[in-house]
């Protein structure tokens, strides 16, 4: 992704056309992004089907990575996952043993707890240098689909049909203030929507500081660029403020730091074109901002930033009290295992935060499963500010950052979308180490 990635071309790692993996990879993603829109305004009656399907391709995708040995180009990567995968099948069994789960529960949970981190390995080891490039355009191009989506949302009544679900009505809008609703895009839920924004920032910083070799690629990646901060900014969610904004002040700082001497003045001029966009389009969308600002307010008198912070890294202080060795059972925590059990997944069975989820439905494994986490993000961001640095690119480091923010917080065994996005997530970064010098808009010898 550097500016200045090497331009010999390597016939070995590039690939003219999309392989089965690329394929799999981005048919997972669009049902991802899409799915919502189709339960919201198509047919409500889609959510099991259309979850079932992309369920099947990211098995597709993993059995399609065993069966033409992709997975021995991560051999201790997934010599780990295997050992892990052991771990993970066995205490569930002894969970229903002892009581504490049932069958389709305990399906759930591995699909919770396992499927989409067997995606990511699988999608990071077989897919080529083209689908890795096409994969990162691909939420770039949705990015900019998906923002004059989210302001014509933030400017409509939570009434409109826009802002309205099938089998729903406005009371079940949710909203940033009275009259301004908290924008979805294509997406069922709020969090959705908000995770996205997440997921795409350092793709869409990636493509902001590429080499581009036309016009046409420059004014692609600024179109890009204008529709990540107006999606952010229309979101009406403080944790898309949050998060977007420091992932913007870690490319402006990683675009400095990381770039080679003789190329400063051009990068602080791109930081200055940059700050000047990111300007011009908050006065345009000041109201949004004021918005937010009033969210943040509201948030400020009912709850603690730092007992916050501290719930979403290590789970609600209750759940120590509550939570037993074995665990309640894996997925049980999850709004699948909910909506099987209830009917309904209008609230998480165990705990809000991830790190209380994963506590409650695990026990033991629960905390071994949080240890493990931070030593593979210890790990993964060491090795990301090696690549950054041998590469003059900030983009691997703001990759694991990205990731890093959620796999802590994202709450991916209790949401099905989140679930799905994180394995995404993951799969783009363990292919910044497979392809570190990627060249977004490669010149024509590359592509043959």
């Amino acid at each position: 992704m550097s500016a200045i990635a090497a331009s010999v071309p390597r016939a070995t790692n590039r690939a003219a056309s999309l392989s089965r993996a690329g394929q799999l990879f981005l048919a997972v993603f669009l049902i991802v992004v899409f799915e919502g829109a189709v339960r919201k305004w198509v047919a409500s009656a889609s959510t099991l089907p259309l979850i079932l399907l992309r369920d099947l391709l990211a098995f597709a995708l993993v059995v399609y990575a065993w069966r033409h040995g992709h997975l021995r180009r991560h051999k201790k990567i997934t010599a780990a996952m295997l050992a892990w995968s052991c771990l993970v099948l066995g205490w569930g069994l002894l969970q229903l043993v002892g009581g504490e789960s049932s069958p389709v529960v305990f399906v759930i949970g591995l699909r919770f707890w396992l499927l989409y981190t067997w995606f990511a390995i699988a999608a990071a080891a077989a897919m080529n240098e083209t689908d890795y490039r096409t994969a990162v355009l691909a939420a770039a191009v949705v990015m900019v689909l998906l923002a004059p989506l989210a302001v014509l949302q933030h400017y409509s009544p939570p009434g409109a049909r826009i802002n309205t679900q099938l089998d729903g009505d406005e009371e079940s809008v949710f909203v940033a203030v009275v009259g301004v609703v908290r924008t979805t895009g294509t997406f069922s839920f709020t969090s959705g929507y908000a995770t996205y924004l997440t997921m795409v920032a350092p793709l869409v910083f990636g493509i902001l500081g590429a080499r581009k070799r036309n016009t046409r690629q420059f004014l692609f990646a600024i179109a890009v660029f204008v529709a990540f901060v107006t999606g952010a900014l229309v979101s009406g969610s403080r944790t898309a403020a949050i998060t977007s904004g420091m992932m913007l002040m870690a490319y402006l700082v990683g675009r400095l730091l990381f770039s080679k001497a003789r190329n400063k003045v051009g990068a602080a001029m791109a930081v200055v074109v940059v700050l000047a966009l990111t300007a011009l389009f908050a006065y345009v969308f000041r109201d949004a901002i004021g918005i937010t600002q009033t969210r943040f307010e509201q948030a400020s008198e009912a709850e603690n930033f730092v007992e916050r912070v501290l719930t979403v890294l290590f789970g609600e202080p209750w759940v120590y009290d509550l939570m037993s060795w074995l665990g309640y059972g894996v997925g049980f925590g999850s709004n699948l295992a909910t909506y099987v059990r209830t009917g309904a997944a209008d609230v998480f069975a165990l705990a809000e935060a991830e790190g209380g989820r994963i506590l409650m439905e695990g026990g033991l494994l629960g905390v071994a499963y949080i240890a493990v986490k931070y030593v593979v993000l210890g790990i993964g961001l060491l090795w990301s500010l090696r690549v950054s640095i041998r590469t003059n690119s900030p983009y691997a480091v703001l990759v694991w950052l990205t990731t890093t923010l959620a796999i802590v917080s994202w709450p991916a065994l209790g949401q099905l979308t989140a679930n799905a996005l994180l394995g995404i997530m993951l799969a783009y970064a363990l292919l910044v180490f497979r392809y570190p010098r990627l060249e977004i808009f490669p010149s024509r010898a590359s592509r043959s």
